[in-house]
C-alpha cells in the first residue's frame, strides 16, 4: 500500500459491486492524476465523482472452458442458476414454469438462517416436486456448464439492480438465451428479442418462454466472444493502462 500510494505508477481501480464514494474521493485527492477507476457496467456509474476518470469494463468468463451448444432437446428444461434469495427471483421462474407446462431446474445455495431461509421454505420448498420443478442445490462449474448447455433457456427474473451478474455471460458463453428483467446491467448484456428477453410482469415472462425457442443460440454465443471473452476483456485493460500511462506521463 505504501508503494502504491507513494509511488509514481498509474494505477486503477475496479469495482465489481457497489461503488464507495467516499473512497473514490479519498483516492482523488490522495493520488491525483495516477488513479483511474473501472466498474463491470455502466449501470454503476450515475452519481459517482470523478466522472471523467472512469472506465466501463465487464467481467470475463474463459472461452476455452465453457463451450456453445448450438440445439438442445425439445423438452429441454429451464434453468434457475442462482442464490435461491427473492431479489433474484425463484418464486417468479417458478410461477412461470408452471403456467407454460414446462420443467424447470433450480442450482444454487438457500440461506440457512434468517429472512431469506424464510423465503425458501414458503415460496420454493412447497413447490419442489421432484418432477416438474426440481432443486439440485449448489453446482461446481462442470455440473454447472452442462445445465447452461442443455437449457432451453436460463430464466432468472432479477428483482434488484444487478451489477453485472457473471451467470448471464456464462450462459451466452454456452449459447443459452437469458430470460431475466431490464435491471440493472442486464440491458448491456442482453439485447432483448436477439439473446434473450428482458421483461417485467408474469403476463411477459411466460410470453417470453414460448418465445425464447426463436433466439438464435450462435447469435448467443457471438455476442459473449464479442463483449466477454477473457481475451477481449484483457484487451480492454490493457488498452487502458497504456492509454493511462500515457497520460500520467509515464
Amino acid at each position: 500500500m505504501t508503494l502504491s500510494i507513494y509511488g509514481r505508477l498509474p494505477l486503477v481501480m475496479s469495482y465489481q459491486r457497489e461503488i464507495s464514494k467516499r473512497n473514490i474521493l479519498w483516492a482523488s485527492r490522495l493520488l491525483g492524476r495516477r488513479i483511474r477507476f473501472t466498474a463491470c457496467s455502466a449501470s454503476m456509474l450515475p452519481g459517482v465523482p470523478a466522472a471523467e476518470r472512469w472506465s466501463v469494463i465487464p467481467n470475463f468468463v474463459d472461452e476455452t472452458r465453457f463451450l456453445s451448444t448450438s440445439r438442445v432437446a425439445d423438452n429441454a428444461p429451464l434453468l434457475f442458476l442462482s442464490r435461491l434469495d427473492y431479489i433474484k427471483g425463484a418464486h417468479l421462474a417458478i410461477d412461470a414454469a408452471r403456467q407454460c407446462g414446462r420443467p424447470l431446474i433450480l442450482a444454487g445455495n438457500r440461506a440457512e438462517t434468517g429472512p431469506e431461509r424464510e423465503y425458501f421454505d414458503r415460496f420454493i420448498a412447497p413447490e419442489l416436486d421432484d418432477q416438474q420443478i426440481r432443486w439440485v442445490g449448489p453446482v461446481d462449474d462442470t455440473a454447472k456448464i452442462k445445465l447452461l448447455q442443455t437449457a432451453r433457456a436460463l430464466l432468472v427474473p432479477i428483482q434488484w439492480s444487478e451489477p453485472f451478474g457473471i451467470v448471464f455471460a456464462e450462459s451466452l458463453a454456452c449459447g443459452t438465451p437469458v430470460i431475466s428483467s431490464p435491471r440493472g446491467a442486464l440491458p448491456e448484456i442482453i439485447r432483448s428479442g436477439e439473446h434473450g428477453y428482458l421483461v417485467e410482469g408474469p403476463a411477459a415472462l411466460v410470453q417470453a418462454i414460448h418465445d425464447v425457442a426463436g433466439i438464435d443460440r450462435e447469435a448467443c454465443r457471438a455476442r459473449f466472444e464479442s463483449r466477454f471473452s477473457r481475451r477481449v476483456v484483457v484487451d480492454q485493460y490493457e488498452t487502458l493502462y497504456k492509454l493511462h500511462a500515457g497520460q500520467a506521463g509515464h
